[in-house]
C-alpha cells in the first residue's frame, strides 16, 4: 500500500514535465519560425529583389525597311472598234441607179460603189453649159470689136476716145459674165460629180441599207438611214476606260496583252498609242486606245476584249508585308522600333500584290518596323528582337 502511493508521487511530476515539453507559448513559436528563417541560405533575398525591379519586356520579329518597285495586276473590260468607220449618204436628194457593192465586199479607196440620179441636176448642168457657151461667144465678139476699134484709133480722127473706151468696158464686161459663166458650170459639174458614190479609204462594207430605185439624200434631210457602212477592219482600235488611280502608271507606248472571249486560247498583243489626257467627269476615267494589226481577221469589230495591264511605279517607294500594317478607330500604322522601344508612325496604304503594300510616311529607309504589327502593342513598349 505504501509503496503504490510512493509511485504516484514518482508519476505526477513526471506527467507535468512532460506536458510542458508538449505545449509551446505563442512566443517560443514565434523564435521558432524566427531561427527558422535565419537558418535559410541568404542568396534567395536578392534574387528575389531583381525579380521584382526587371521590368517586363516583350519579344518580337522585325523587318528592315526598304525601298523598291511593286507590280500590280489590273484587268479591265475593252472594245474592239475599226479603226475608220463611216456612214456613207448622199450628197444631194436623188435616186440610186445602181450598187456596185454588197455587204462583205472589199473596197479600195476612189472606187465606185453607187451611182444615183437626179434629172434636175442635169438640167442645171445642161443649163449652165449653154449659159457658159453663150457668154464665151459674147466676149469673143466685143473682145473683136475692141480690138479692130483699137487698131482704128492709130490713124488719128477716125475713132472717137469715147467710142474707144465704151468697146473697152463692153468687153470687160464680157470677160467678168464669162468668168461667172464657167465658174457657175464648174460648180454644177461639181454637183453632178456627187451622184456617184466613191470609198473614202479602203475597207470592208458592214452594212447595207438601200437597193436600186430607193430614194437618197444628204443625213439628216432627205434619208434617215445611210446608204451604206465602210470599216477599216485589217487595222482595229482597242478602246478601254482605266480608272482615276492607274493613270499614273501607264503611258504611250506600254505593251499590253489581252483576250477576247470568243477566241480561248489566244493571247493578243497591243500597243498604247493614244490617251485622252483627261479624266471624263462622270465616271472618273480616262479613255485608253491601241492599234491592234488584224490581217488575218480573226477579230471583229464590236468584239469585247479583257485586257490586263501591269502597273508598276516609276519610282521606288517603301514597300513591306501587308502584315506590317495595322489600324484602329482613327489612323493607319506602322510599329517603329526605336533604342528598344515601340512608336507608332501614321502611313498612307499605296497599291497591294502579292502580300505586301506601299506605304507612305514619316519613314526613313533602314527602320526597323515589327513585322506583325498591332495595336495592342501599345507605344512606348519596351521589346526584344530577334
Amino acid at each position: 500500500m505504501r509503496l503504490k502511493f510512493l509511485q504516484l508521487i514518482v508519476l505526477i511530476p513526471l506527467a507535468a514535465l512532460f506536458a510542458a515539453c508538449g505545449e509551446q507559448t505563442p512566443a517560443a513559436i514565434s523564435q521558432t519560425a524566427t531561427s527558422q528563417t535565419a537558418s535559410k541560405p541568404a542568396a534567395s533575398k536578392p534574387a528575389a529583389t531583381n525579380a521584382a525591379e526587371a521590368p517586363d519586356t516583350t519579344t518580337i520579329q522585325t523587318l528592315t525597311l526598304t525601298k523598291g518597285h511593286l507590280t500590280s495586276t489590273m484587268t479591265l473590260p475593252g472594245q474592239l472598234l475599226p479603226f475608220q468607220t463611216v456612214d456613207l449618204y448622199a450628197k444631194v436628194n436623188s435616186f440610186v441607179k445602181a450598187m456596185y457593192v454588197d455587204v462583205g465586199s472589199q473596197v479600195h479607196k476612189g472606187q465606185l460603189l453607187a451611182t444615183l440620179e437626179a434629172p434636175e441636176l442635169q438640167a442645171a448642168t445642161d443649163e449652165s453649159a449653154s449659159l457658159l457657151q453663150t457668154q464665151e461667144a459674147n466676149w469673143q465678139a466685143s473682145k473683136a470689136t475692141y480690138d479692130r476699134l483699137y487698131k482704128t484709133s492709130k490713124i488719128p480722127g477716125t475713132v472717137s476716145p469715147n467710142e474707144l473706151e465704151l468697146a473697152l468696158a463692153k468687153r470687160n464686161s464680157d470677160s467678168a459674165a464669162l468668168a461667172a459663166a464657167r465658174s457657175h458650170y464648174l460648180a454644177a459639174a461639181d454637183i453632178q460629180s456627187y451622184l456617184q458614190v466613191r470609198a473614202p479609204f479602203d475597207g470592208v462594207i458592214s452594212a447595207r441599207n438601200v437597193y436600186p430605185g430607193a430614194s437618197a439624200g444628204p443625213a439628216g434631210k432627205g434619208s434617215s438611214i445611210p446608204l451604206m457602212t465602210l470599216q477599216q477592219q485589217r487595222r482595229l482600235r482597242l478602246v478601254v476606260d482605266i480608272p482615276e488611280a492607274a493613270t499614273a502608271y501607264l503611258h504611250e507606248k506600254d505593251t499590253l496583252r489581252f483576250t477576247v472571249q470568243n477566241l480561248p486560247g489566244h493571247l493578243f498583243v497591243a500597243t498604247v498609242t493614244r490617251m485622252a489626257g483627261a479624266l471624263d467627269l462622270q465616271l472618273r476615267t480616262e479613255q485608253l486606245q491601241m492599234d491592234v494589226v488584224n490581217d488575218n481577221g480573226l477579230l471583229l469589230p464590236g468584239m469585247f476584249a479583257q485586257v490586263n495591264f501591269d502597273l508598276t511605279n516609276s519610282d521606288q517607294q517603301f514597300i513591306v508585308p501587308l502584315s506590317a500594317v495595322t489600324a484602329n478607330s482613327k489612323r493607319i500604322f506602322v510599329i517603329r522600333i526605336i533604342a528598344g522601344k515601340t512608336e507608332w508612325v501614321t502611313v498612307q496604304k499605296g497599291r497591294e500584290a502579292d502580300g505586301k503594300v506601299e506605304i507612305y510616311g514619316d519613314l526613313k529607309p533602314g527602320d526597323q518596323l515589327v513585322a506583325a504589327a498591332t495595336d495592342e502593342l501599345k507605344g512606348g513598349t519596351l521589346v526584344k528582337t530577334n
